[in-house]
């Protein structure tokens, strides 16, 4: 197949496009810096994320589109930096979806990047696709967290909204994928929990969500190809599990016996530190994959213990000891 991605130079993308690539995929990604090498028989081209261009041309006749792009959620999420993750992400769609309704051959999947943030922060039971409630204006937390739930609600809805009869959409809403890569939220967490940090935040009954980035890579291919899958999917582990309990996990396989816990103060300070934000920290995500599962889609890796495991063994296995 011939795989456009873009926004595939960022964590994600990164390994995302390197596996597809080893797979024996044509993987064409999109970035503002294009033309640099990005290994592995990568091609990359420039585009602007906003308006049409030269790169176009790549989308008319390519296989599938797989769209990843937007900024970073681990930032401060100030009112520049929120407009910042709302615009990234709808202008790339849209104009995405512009190239595919305007490919005289388009491609028959589009691919697009979505967030487990959309569901609401709840503690009583999964969020799957046909039952979760969507997010925004719940009781008792910061105005706004309804602001992430927005953008995640727009960032779907451009993508519904394109014209492209001939192509299949799939919205990916994608909990925390954990990858051994330096700078992966799997790092971050783990430098925390190797310094003794990992311990329950805020009394750690919120949920956490996350996919091993094995499993994530996995669950792409397999939509690439199921015809009969399209509309919002969850790529989340079938175990999502208070955050209290995830660290203890992630400790023991570091070997780590101490987790200092954490107020929601704390929580402020450590966020402010790494420039990061509290949310990612404190909403309770506790999204099940309830349509991939029901498609087939088996995971190498459905429960924290055994991920958390090979995880550290891959950071061990470049860093050593």
């Amino acid at each position: 197949m011939k795989i456009v991605l873009p926004g595939g130079t960022g964590n994600v993308g990164g390994f995302l496009s390197r596996a597809l690539a080893a797979a024996g995929h044509e993987v064409v990604v999109l970035s503002r810096r294009g033309g640099v090498d990005l290994g592995g028989g990568v091609r990359s081209v420039v585009w602007d994320a906003r308006t049409p261009g030269p790169w176009t041309a790549e989308v008319d006749g390519a296989d599938a589109v797989v769209n990843l792009a937007g900024r970073s959620v681990s930032c401060r999420y100030t009112e520049e930096n929120l407009r910042e993750m709302l615009e990234s992400r709808v202008d790339s769609t849209r104009v995405v979806g512009e190239a595919v309704a305007a490919a005289s051959a388009p491609p028959g999947v589009w691919l697009q990047m979505s967030t487990a943030t959309i569901y609401a922060h709840r503690h009583d039971a999964p969020n799957d696709e046909a039952t979760g409630i969507i997010g925004g204006g719940e009781p008792g937390v910061p105005d706004y967290w309804a602001f992430s739930v927005e953008i995640a609600k727009r960032w779907e809805e451009a993508q519904r909204e394109a014209v492209t009869p001939r192509t299949r959409k799939v919205a990916l809403r994608t909990a925390m994928v954990m990858s051994p890569d330096r700078g992966s939220v799997f790092d971050v967490l783990s430098w925390m929990a190797r310094l003794g940090l990992g311990g329950s935040v805020a009394g750690g009954r919120q949920f956490v969500s996350w996919i091993h980035a094995d499993d994530f890579r996995r669950a792409v291919e397999f939509l690439l190809t199921r015809e009969d899958v399209e509309g919002p999917v969850n790529l989340a582990a079938p175990d999502p599990l208070p955050q209290r309990e995830f660290g203890r996990v992630l400790r023991r396989a570091w070997r780590m016996p101490v987790g200092l816990p954490a107020t929601s103060r704390m929580a402020g300070i450590g966020a402010f530190v790494l420039r990061s934000d509290t949310e990612l920290l404190l909403k309770s995500r506790r999204v099940v994959p309830t349509r991939l599962s029901e498609a087939g889609f088996t995971f190498d890796f459905p429960r924290w213990e055994t991920a958390a495991a090979d995880l550290v063994r891959a950071v061990r296995g470049r860093t050593g000891p």
